[in-house]
C-alpha cells in the first residue's frame, strides 16, 4: 500500500469543509505545498486548485499572495516559539547548556520544514503588519530574549555574548547584542545545513549535525 499523500488528504478535507474551518484547512494545505514546490509554487490559484475550491475563495481568507505567505510564515514563527520554549524548559539549569539547547531546537525546526524556514526570512514576500505574523514573530524573539536574560553574564552582570565576553555598555544594549550573536550563529548554521553546505564537513568528520553544532558552541568558549 502506498503512503498517504498529505496534500491529497488536505485537498479532500477542503472539499468537505465547513465554512468555519476552511481557513485552517487552506493553511495546512499551503504548508504541504510549500515543502513540495517551494515558495514559487505556492500561489492563490494553485492553492485553490489543490483544494478543489473556486479560484476566488482563498482571497476571502488571505486577501492576496502576500497575505497567504504571511499567514503561512506566522505558523512557522509560532512553531519555532513553541520549540524554543520547550527547549528552554527542558534544558539543565546552566546558562550555556540552555543556550545550546535553544540552538539545537532552532536548527531542528529548520530541518523539519526547510521550505517554511526559508519563507520566514524572505521579507520581500511578507507583510509583518499582519497581526498573525507580527505577533508570532515577536513571540519567537521574546522567547530568545527571555532565555538570554537568564543566560551567561559578562562584567557588571551584563548578558554575555556567545564567547562569554561582555557585548555592550548597558543591560538593554548587552541583551540585544547577545541576541544578535546567538541568532547569527544558529541561523547561519541552519542555513548552511539546510542548503547542504555542511554535507562535506559532516561526512569528513563523521559527525551528526547535532554534534557539529555542539562543537561550534564549544569552540567559542
Amino acid at each position: 500500500m502506498s503512503p498517504p499523500n498529505s496534500s491529497l488528504e488536505a485537498g479532500a478535507a477542503a472539499r468537505r469543509y465547513h465554512h468555519g474551518d476552511l481557513h485552517a484547512t487552506l493553511l495546512r494545505l499551503a504548508l504541504d505545498m510549500l515543502e513540495q514546490h517551494g515558495v514559487e509554487g505556492l500561489t492563490l490559484r494553485a492553492l485553490a486548485r489543490e483544494a478543489g475550491i473556486s479560484h476566488a475563495a482563498p482571497k476571502n481568507h488571505f486577501d492576496d499572495l502576500t497575505g497567504l505567505l504571511s499567514e503561512v510564515a506566522a505558523v512557522g514563527y509560532a512553531r519555532l516559539a513553541d520549540a524554543l520554549e520547550g527547549a528552554a524548559a527542558a534544558a539543565p539549569d546552566d546558562p550555556r547548556l540552555r543556550l545550546v539547547a535553544l540552538g539545537h531546537a532552532y536548527v531542528a525546526r529548520a530541518r523539519e520544514q526547510p521550505g517554511l524556514f526559508r519563507l520566514m526570512f524572505r521579507d520581500a514576500c511578507l507583510d509583518f503588519q499582519r497581526p498573525a505574523l507580527r505577533d508570532a514573530s515577536a513571540r519567537s524573539r521574546t522567547v530568545m530574549l527571555d532565555a538570554l536574560a537568564d543566560g551567561p553574564r559578562g562584567e557588571g552582570g551584563r548578558p554575555a555574548g556567545v564567547d562569554g565576553s561582555p557585548p555592550g555598555a548597558g543591560s538593554g544594549e548587552g541583551l540585544e547584542v547577545a541576541l544578535v550573536a546567538a541568532w547569527s550563529l544558529v541561523h547561519g548554521y541552519a542555513v548552511l545545513l539546510t542548503d547542504g553546505r555542511l554535507d562535506r564537513a559532516l561526512a569528513d568528520t563523521g559527525m551528526g549535525w547535532e554534534a557539529m553544532l555542539g562543537g561550534v558552541f564549544a569552540s567559542l568558549r
